[in-house]
Formats: C-alpha cells, sequence, structure tokens
C-alpha cells in the first residue's frame, strides 16, 4: 500500500523536529498572510511593528501610523482566527474519526456543521438576542449538539453503528439542515440579514475583530487541552468498542461527554467562521501519515498543520480575485475534495 510505504519515511524524523517544522511553517503562512493585502508590507516590518507592540524597546517604530494599525487591528485578528479555526477543526475532525471509528468521520459530513449553521443563521435572521453578545455562539453550539447526537443514534441499529449507516445518516441530516437554513434565509424580510447570512454560509473570515477572536480562542484551547487528556480512550477506541470495554473504558459515557466537547469546538467555530469544510476531513489523515495514530503525538500536529492550511487558503481567499474575495469554505472544498479522493486511491494501491 502506497500510504503504508510513505509512512516510514516520514516517521523517522523525529516527534519534536515535525512539531518544530509544523510551527516555523505556521509562522512562515502568518507572516504572509498579514504582509499581503492592498496595501502591501515587507515582513521585516510586520514583526518590527509585531516586536514594538510587545515591548518598545524590541524595535524603534519606522513605519506610518497607518501600516501599524492595518497591521495590528484589521490583519493580525483575522491570521490568527484562520489559525484558530483550522486547528479547531483539524483537532475536532481527529477525535469524530476516533470516537465513530470511521475515517470518514468530518462535522460538515456528519452534519454538525450544518446544525450549527442552523441554530446561528435562527439567530441572524431572526434577530435573537436571549444570550446577548454570545446569542449566535450559544445557538450554534446547541444545534450542532443536537445534530451530532442525532446522526448517532440514527446511525446505530442493534446497538451497533456500521460505516455506512454513519455517512448516509450524516449526510441525509447535513442535506435536512442546510436546506433548513436556506429556507430561514430566503424566508427573511430583511435583504441584508439575509445576504449576511447566505455569505457567512459559504465559509469567510472577513470582518474579523478582536472581539471576535477571543471566544473561539478560548473554546479551541480548552477543547483541545481535554482531548490531549484523554488522548488514552481515544487510543483505546481506535481496537474497537468491546475492546475498549474490555480495558475498562465505559464507552457510551466518555463517547458522550466528547460529543459534548467537539459539538462546543464546532459550535463555536462555525458561529465566527461559518461552514468550512474539508479541513476536519483532510488534516487528520495527512497528520497520521506523518506521525501516526497515536492521538498524544497525532493531536498537536493536527493542530499546527490544520491552523497552517486553513491561514493559507484565507489568504488564497483574500488575494487571488483581489479586490473581490472568495469565501474560503468554497476554496477548501475545491483543494480538499480532490486530495480526498486522491488520498483514497493512494491508500488503495
Amino acid at each position: 500500500m502506497a500510504a503504508g510505504r510513505a509512512g516510514p519515511r516520514w516517521r523517522g524524523l523525529p516527534y519534536v523536529l515535525v512539531l518544530a517544522l509544523l510551527a516555523v511553517l505556521v509562522l512562515l503562512v502568518a507572516t504572509a498572510g498579514i504582509t499581503a493585502g492592498s496595501i502591501s508590507i515587507p515582513a521585516d516590518q510586520v514583526w518590527g511593528i509585531l516586536l514594538h507592540r510587545i515591548h518598545p524597546a524590541l524595535h524603534e517604530p519606522d513605519w506610518t501610523p497607518v501600516r501599524e494599525t492595518v497591521v495590528i487591528d484589521v490583519r493580525l485578528p483575522r491570521v490568527l482566527l484562520a489559525g484558530v479555526v483550522g486547528a479547531g477543526l483539524s483537532v475536532a475532525g481527529m477525535a469524530l474519526q476516533a470516537l465513530v471509528r470511521n475515517p470518514l468521520a468530518d462535522p460538515m459530513l456528519l452534519g454538525v456543521s450544518s446544525g450549527a449553521s442552523v441554530g446561528a443563521v435562527l439567530v441572524l435572521v431572526l434577530n435573537v438576542t436571549l444570550f446577548g453578545m454570545f446569542s449566535v455562539t450559544g445557538a450554534a453550539f446547541l444545534g450542532a449538539l443536537a445534530a451530532l447526537i442525532a446522526v448517532y443514534f440514527l446511525a446505530r441499529t442493534g446497538g451497533r453503528m456500521t460505516t455506512v449507516r454513519l455517512v448516509l445518516a450524516g449526510v441525509a441530516m447535513a442535506e435536512v439542515l442546510s436546506a433548513a437554513a436556506s429556507f430561514l434565509i430566503v424566508t427573511s424580510n430583511d435583504p441584508q440579514k439575509t445576504q449576511s447570512a447566505l455569505r457567512w454560509m459559504l465559509g469567510g473570515l472577513a470582518g474579523t475583530t478582536w472581539t471576535t477572536v477571543w471566544i473561539p480562542v478560548g473554546a479551541v484551547l480548552l477543547g483541545t487541552a481535554v482531548l490531549l487528556g484523554v488522548c488514552r480512550p481515544l487510543n483505546l477506541l481506535l481496537a474497537g468498542e468491546e475492546a475498549a470495554a474490555s480495558l475498562g473504558l465505559d464507552v457510551h459515557r466518555f463517547r458522550g461527554s466528547l460529543f459534548v466537547v467537539v459539538a462546543l469546538m464546532i459550535g463555536t467555530i462555525v458561529a465566527v467562521s461559518g461552514q468550512i469544510g474539508f479541513v476536519g476531513l483532510i488534516m487528520p489523515h495527512v497528520v497520521r501519515l506523518i506521525v501516526g495514530a497515536d492521538h498524544r503525538r497525532a493531536l498537536p500536529a493536527a493542530a499546527l498543520l490544520g491552523a497552517a492550511f486553513l491561514m493559507a487558503a484565507d489568504l488564497a481567499a483574500r488575494t487571488l480575485m483581489s479586490p473581490e474575495e472568495i469565501p474560503v469554505g468554497i476554496l477548501t472544498a475545491l483543494v480538499g475534495g480532490p486530495f480526498f479522493l486522491w488520498l483514497m486511491r493512494r491508500r488503495a494501491q
């Protein structure tokens, strides 16, 4: 099998070196994301501005106030949010694939993203402010959790869950929920809200501010920390439910608890970025080829690779058709779909 031949070459690298290379990749892509735009800013000046903000003694200012505003208040929060969303989707996708023991599991494929979208669109279109500034995030979380639980129980029959039933239940749920979100949008009486919700459903990071960033940062950091703390049970699930239960794992309680964690991550992410597909499907497969399936090694690598990937995709979305902007969800689908088909073909050889 080709993937089996490629794996050892990658896995021969020390794990610390792999993480260091991925961290460097994240910094390089982030720097490119901040430098590029209608006002091009040299990379050394970008780092000078950032160092000066950390402490004035680290770098003397030799730039205009406008450039500093562009870097700090316009591009940096957007690049940071792209990294957080990419990391969160990758980590959540890897966790879902272990929880349901299905390599095709993905927040979008299982209807989780669509559930979050219905909740968020309800708030956007109906102007619900029950939870104040957390209304969209709270509604997206509840929608994601409800969709995930529904798909899980629909896919189980006789206490067992097959890959085919899971995929079919997920696709059906995603279609129904996407149709519900679309119905809410087209029946809205406010054209401005309709346009906003429609563009949001395509996935994008335009208009990101520092206020937008902190909630997903907290949710992704907390969710990733929880998942890193339960790496052993996640590894046990890879061997099968019976084997995990024989080693003392309460599979149903563990799975239910992590469903809540994953739904919180996905709901928070979708609330700020809309539906961005394939990141949570592709990145875990790539990471397993590089560092193996052990979640203690794979989760940190997935977070870094996912962050770099989505920052690069967002950079392309901003620059390919400048001054127009392509919704980043379209780009990830265009890249992720063919790549996944190639990966499936490669693994089958």
